[in-house]
């Protein structure tokens, strides 16, 4: 039996903000429940790499602080050593999914709705539209 816990779901960039900033206030209620279970190690969450740039560079223009006050490449390099997290590249295939997908407007919202197709995993995301279009489950309520 392995010990990486099982993956549940791709983040979306808002949702992934707020989790590491500790404002889980701000997170629906299925939404935190994915991230605490994470945190206890027993689930694991998709990170998109538009994602995780997105937060680096909230990071960097002052407008996120990472809630345990770790600079964002340590925290970043920490969450995926912990198996909790893992980085979904984007690969060809995201980008041919997210051809399908210009319902979305938006490039990022795109490709991480992709990866969530492409993984075959539900998105924690508030924006319903983006799971709507894709196809995929959106936890938040």
């Amino acid at each position: 039996m392995s010990s990486v816990p099982t993956a549940l779901a791709v983040t979306d960039t808002h949702a992934l903000i707020w989790a590491a900033s500790g404002n889980f206030r701000k997170l629906g209620k299925d939404a935190k429940r994915v991230f605490e279970r994470t945190s206890e190690g027993q689930c694991s969450i998709y990170i998109p790499s538009i994602a995780l740039l997105e937060l680096g560079e909230a990071c960097h223009r002052g407008t996120v602080t990472i809630n345990s006050g770790a600079a964002f490449e340590d925290w970043a390099r920490a969450a995926f050593a912990s198996g909790k997290y893992h980085e979904a590249e984007l690969t060809a295939e995201i980008v041919y999914v997210a051809q399908r997908l210009y319902g979305i407007a938006e490039r990022g919202d795109r490709l991480i709705a992709a990866t969530a197709v492409a993984l075959d995993l539900p998105l924690i995301t508030r924006d319903q539209d983006i799971g709507r279009a894709a196809g995929v489950k959106c936890l938040w309520a």
